[in-house]
């Protein structure tokens, strides 16, 4: 039975959201019930949450039959909270989001606007600034993001996130990449189409707690490098040739001082110095080889990217 309207399906992955949930229910379900050419459903993904989110949410769907959702058998992460949303989601036009107020509701009726007029395939959300953040968290954002580009060669700026409204098309194409390893701003960047951006200014969560820290941000940083470039193993080669240079430089140095004063250096310092530098490369490089080893070896296991306990 066709509609008479297009829909919009709001994917929310979630995990440990109770206190944030009906805040962002509440907001984006009054933003989008004004727009009036389209209906609208959302789509929550609970990724094995500990606390009261399955609750609240199974509490909201009761009561709303837009409200749908899936519940994972145990935490599969973020990016295959995303995956399954967008598998599940129903609508003409796909749109990913955080349960915590920091991506605006009130860029929906612009983003759809945009894509249902065929100005562009997908149209996000551009984050501006990071306040909020800390130093140190904006440093390493920020100079994470520069590498990715220079390595990856692909648009992952910083500012560019998850938050995104896309049509059918660009949603297909997602869906189309089945590896088990993901990580959706590379896969938003490779599978292209025509995109725009609205700016927005960063906001403090609604409620609840990050569920980010430094070691979880630096872990992603890392897993969307491995997954889109190859170069750090590239380095490998290059690292050694300069250590090669370096060493017959630092030898020719050594033997130059030695006649104009004999005994200033003595041998084996030069040989503990060259062993631990080139001990200790040799182990960060084969711990690169082996990251890139161990996803190809998941990747082979063909392991589904979640499994789902419940839906509703």
């Amino acid at each position: 039975m066709s509609r008479s309207k297009d829909l919009i399906s709001v994917i929310v992955p979630c995990y440990n959201e109770e206190e944030s949930l009906p805040l962002f229910y509440k907001e984006t379900g009054q933003v989008l019930a004004e727009v009036g050419d389209a209906d609208f459903e959302f789509v929550f993904v609970d990724d094995g949450s500990s606390d009261g989110t399955l609750s609240v949410i199974k509490n909201i769907a009761a009561k709303d039959e837009k409200v749908h959702y899936i519940v994972f058998s145990r935490n599969f992460g973020k990016e295959a909270g995303m995956y399954a949303g967008l598998s599940e989601a129903r609508g003409d036009y796909c749109v990913i989001m955080d349960a915590d107020l920091q991506h605006p509701p009130e860029l929906l009726p612009e983003m759809y606007r945009r894509v249902r007029n065929g100005t562009c395939d997908c149209c996000g959300g551009f984050r501006k600034g990071r306040e909020g953040d800390g130093f140190l968290r904006s440093f390493f954002s920020r100079s994470f993001y520069k590498i990715s580009k220079k390595l990856t060669h692909m648009d992952m700026s910083d500012g560019h996130g998850d938050f995104r409204m896309m049509n059918r098309k660009v949603v297909s194409a997602i869906l189309e990449m089945r590896e088990y390893n993901r990580y959706m701003k590379g896969l938003f960047s490779f599978v292209g189409f025509e995109t725009e951006w609205i700016e927005y200014e960063n906001a403090e969560r609604a409620a609840g707690n990050s569920k980010w820290n430094f070691k979880s941000l630096f872990a992603y940083a890392f897993e969307g490098i491995l997954s889109f470039s190859t170069a750090p193993l590239k380095f490998a080669g290059v690292i050694g040739a300069l250590l090669f240079l370096s060493g017959i430089g630092f030898m020719a140095v050594q033997l130059f001082q030695s006649f104009r004063q004999p005994n200033a250096v003595s041998g084996l310092d030069i040989l503990v110095f060259i062993v631990l530098l080139s001990g200790s490369l040799q182990m960060m490089f084969i711990y690169i080889l082996g990251a890139y080893v161990s996803k190809d070896y998941l990747e082979n296991k063909r392991r589904p990217v979640y499994i789902v306990r419940e839906r509703g």
